[in-house]
């Protein structure tokens, strides 16, 4: 899809006195001839009704097949009630990596070229510095100058934070957003989550919130301003990015009493049952094998401390249900308000299971020493205590992050499918008629931000606030959403050195510092046969594409 550049030239009645009241402060593009501010009439009361909602939900290191419409056990009830009345993807991809997905989802082009190509440290390289650049616009700059309330929940992660004094450029209200209430840091405790803020300031827990949970938190305030957004004839953006499943391993008890023994087969056993389901719903093919168990991880029966493994399991799938639970309270509120049936919905997860062990000699402001209460908080993957309380900050390893990425192998940080392949699931009752369907079709995080804008009917600008726009990378997923087939461009990824291209049914990848492999998405999705031996010619080609891509994305040869 080829980047608008223009506004309409008959926008809709409702856009207009916002445009023409954000036009000079926020220099977008030239109106054409045919809008004139004494012809006009600025109404934004008027609103053009075919215009939807848009709310955006962000899953953070949660596995392709973590959510029930996806093959889990784990209870997802809302977004499988989301699937089935909507559309569901099975070849969407991200980043592999949590900073990296964030900038693409948001300004609808390669991390690199948004200024976020690793993580938030500055490499003093365009494609490295960290911090979204002025060189490209999020989601929400472009909806608020054409009318819309911009709203956000949870993990931003797109600017670094140097410490509560530093430049606060780059936080959400002066990337577009009207409201936002989450973090700004990567991950911490659920529990007094690190870098909380309130719009512009710096917020922790009320001490009378004993019960205080951060995901249930970021639903709350997602309910209130989507009861706020109500009250308005204007339409909302609102982007909920919660840090669940995340490490650390933290949840109420209850949340996790409810998978105890769940998962006393292990994960062998649930690789398997989970392959088998993915395999009944048609969200993978019987003839893709199952990947071997990660050579590093023992069979069940030979694993010691079991019983602690069990937990570490039980705790994730406690943050994934209440992550679900949050959402159903978002879409529920959404229903009250009667706008549900205008509302684009879209569900996925920024990365692949993610394997980190964490260490005792961890450290960062990310990991607390005491607790809020003043107690001291075990760090690192310790068998003598059972994660889920405050009191320590584990992880759940590379067990049952294999078990999270079925049936692909690798994790995230690397560009193979269990980095990249993230669930996409799509609600949208008043366009998507092919409901409970699974579309094949392949696309990937920066093609959010294009469909987002053209179903709000809004251009993308060559100009904001006097700064030169990258043109868009992604493209849009209307036609997909809309039952059409779509003949989606090469797809590229570079992260720490592991790099990929996917055009058409092949895929060239590179595990660094190793060769480039070669496979037949059709015929062998997980991976299982390189072919770049017997398709030498194919691998050049690709290469070449790779590269040229890699030359004008601000990609650079990875250094450690």
């Amino acid at each position: 899809m080829r980047p608008l550049i223009s506004l309409p030239t008959k926008p809709p009645s409702y856009l207009l006195g916002s445009l023409l009241h954000r036009i000079a402060t926020l220099g977008l593009t030239v109106l054409t001839g045919c809008l004139s501010v004494g012809s006009v009439r600025c109404d934004e009361t008027s609103r053009d009704r075919s215009v939807p909602n848009i709310v955006l939900i962000l899953a953070d290191d949660m596995g392709f097949s973590d959510i029930g419409c996806y093959g889990s056990e784990i209870l997802t009830p809302t977004l499988d009630r989301l699937a089935k009345d909507g559309l569901r993807f099975t070849q969407f991809y991200n980043t592999g990596r949590c900073c990296p997905t964030r900038a693409s989802l948001l300004t609808g082009l390669y991390a690199h070229q948004a200024g976020v190509g690793h993580m938030m440290n500055d490499y003093r390289k365009p494609g490295y510095r960290g911090n979204l650049n002025r060189s490209c616009a999020t989601i929400a700059e472009l909806l608020h100058a054409a009318g819309y309330q911009t709203m956000m929940c949870g993990k931003w992660h797109v600017s670094r934070f140097i410490d509560r004094e530093g430049p606060k450029h780059n936080w959400p209200l002066q990337r577009g957003f009207e409201k936002f209430y989450g973090t700004l840091h990567g991950g911490g405790n659920y529990f007094n989550p690190v870098t909380l803020t309130r719009d512009n300031q710096f917020v922790s827990p009320a001490d009378k919130e004993v019960d205080y949970y951060y995901t249930d938190a970021i639903s709350d305030r997602a309910v209130e301003y989507v009861g706020q957004a109500s009250r308005s004839d204007a339409p909302f953006f609102l982007y909920v990015a919660y840090t669940a499943p995340h490490w650390p391993l933290h949840a109420p008890q209850t949340a996790i009493d409810r998978y105890r023994g769940k998962y006393a087969t292990g994960w062998d056993t649930l690789r398997e049952e989970r392959h088998r389901r993915m395999v009944a719903l048609g969200l993978v093919e019987r003839k893709w094998p199952l990947t071997p168990r990660d050579s590093r991880v023992r069979s069940w029966q030979q694993t010691p401390h079991r019983r602690w493994h069990e937990r570490r399991m039980e705790v994730y799938a406690a943050q994934i249900q209440l992550m679900d639970r949050g959402i159903g309270r978002i879409m529920e509120k959404i229903r009250q308000v009667g706008a549900e049936k205008n509302t684009l919905v879209m569900f996925m997860a920024d990365n692949g299971g993610c394997a980190e062990e964490i260490g005792s000699k961890w450290k960062g402001p990310h990991i607390p020493k005491t607790t809020r209460g003043g107690n001291h908080v075990q760090r690192g993957n310790d068998p003598s205590y059972m994660p889920g309380p405050e009191e320590t900050f584990q992880s759940y390893g590379i067990g049952w992050a294999n078990a999270s990425n079925t049936p692909f192998r690798l994790y995230k940080h690397w560009v193979h499918e269990g980095g990249i392949a993230t669930p996409l699931v799509v609600h949208w009752p008043d366009v998507i008629r092919q409901r409970g369907k699974l579309t094949h079709q392949p696309g990937h995080v920066i093609d959010i931000l294009p469909t987002c804008l053209e179903a709000a009917k809004v251009p993308y600008p060559k100009l904001l606030a006097g700064y030169k726009l990258t043109p868009v990378a992604g493209e849009s997923l209307m036609p997909v959403l809309k039952n059409k087939t779509r003949q989606r461009s090469p797809i590229f990824w570079e992260h720490e050195g592991n790099r990929a291209v996917r055009e058409g049914k092949w895929k060239l990848v590179s595990r660094h510092p190793g060769d480039w492999e070669l496979y037949d998405m059709k015929a062998d999705r997980t991976e299982m046969n390189n072919l770049a031996e017997k398709f030498p010619v194919i691998v050049k080609d690709l290469s070449q594409t790779y590269d040229a891509w890699a030359k004008r994305s601000n990609v650079e040869p990875w250094k450690r």
